[in-house]
């Protein structure tokens, strides 16, 4: 079933993205965050978050200062955009049931009108096998995110570790992950600000996450997500040639100003200077159900091509709310 889906998705477009997108109620609730919908919002993740009786008592608003929240929809696509990824790419959204529903979706459909996921690339009898089980129903988007040729992730959970891993050591893809940190702030000023600015600041906090190669030096971080590059070499061939394995590279054009290599010795602005987000998720529970454009090279990313304020109204719309 997971070979369908990829199969699908690849008749709809030769190239993809696939978002973990991670704004289920149980997300939130274990992660104690806040996203401005009242007494109602709290009520009801509140009784969710009752189910881990060891959970401390949190402060949403430090929580999202310090970039322990995942980012909402509408931030994801913003952020996509921003990137360069335009309104014809299609996105196949790894998701369970999302807080909010369709309202919580809307912003990121109309940043993103080819919006896909399992749900609607397969019927309900396909998925008959599979929907009574959270974890089957993450098995079957596990392998689409895997086969994608860009993975975002919106939580630094088991899954997207995983995927992360995977995707550096079999031939390396992109997996891009929001600097939740730097970019909260941005966010919370986005109406100030005109696209243009926006974007610039959205390209210079993500320097770091962006899933090159090498972001992540051999040994840091949990091995599942970053396996050493040592555990590739082949000795014999090493001792031959006298030279070790290298993981290919993808160049991203480096044509603006913001984006001009740094001088020697200065820091580089990667997620090993951050705090790293610790969201521990929840283990899925196996009796619970939860409820052709041509996308360019994602290493190829085109810097003067990114989207203005001016020829795009929706993003306009949608950064004066």
């Amino acid at each position: 079933m997971g070979r369908k889906l990829v199969q699908r998705m690849r008749m709809k477009s030769r190239h993809f993205i696939a978002l973990h997108l991670r704004f289920e109620p149980d997300m939130l609730a274990f992660s104690g965050c806040y996203y401005g919908g009242g007494e109602n919002e709290r009520m009801e993740l509140g009784a969710v978050r009752k189910r881990w009786k060891t959970l401390h008592t949190s402060n949403p608003d430090k929580e999202r200062r310090h970039g322990k929240c995942p980012l909402t929809p509408e931030e994801v696509g913003l952020m996509l955009r921003a990137l360069g990824f335009g309104s014809d790419v299609h996105v196949y959204v790894a998701s369970g049931e999302v807080y909010g529903g369709e309202e919580t979706l809307a912003p990121l459909k109309r940043l993103f009108p080819n919006f896909h996921s399992k749900d609607t690339i397969a019927n309900s009898d396909e998925l008959a096998p599979f929907s009574s089980f959270s974890s089957r129903m993450a098995a079957l988007d596990f392998m689409v995110c895997d086969e994608s040729d860009v993975f975002v992730t919106n939580n630094n959970g088991n899954m997207a570790r995983m995927l992360a891993g995977r995707r550096r050591y079999f031939g390396h893809k992109r997996t891009i992950r929001p600097n939740a940190k730097k970019l909260y702030s941005l966010f919370s000023h986005r109406a100030n600000m005109s696209w243009e600015a926006f974007a610039s600041k959205v390209r210079t906090y993500q320097k770091g996450f962006m899933g090159e190669p090498n972001e992540v030096r051999p040994g840091r971080g949990e091995f599942h997500e970053n396996p050493s590059t040592c555990i590739c070499e082949d000795s014999e061939a090493k001792s031959k040639e006298g030279k070790s394995f290298k993981s290919p590279t993808i160049a991203i054009p480096k044509n603006r100003k913001d984006d001009e290599s740094k001088e020697p010795g200065e820091p580089v602005d990667d997620q090993m200077n951050d705090e790293e987000p610790d969201w521990s998720n929840p283990d899925y529970d196996e009796n619970r159900t939860e409820p052709r454009e041509k996308l360019s090279n994602p290493g190829d990313f085109d810097y003067n091509l990114f989207l203005k304020s001016e020829e795009h109204p929706e993003l306009e719309e949608i950064l004066s709310d």
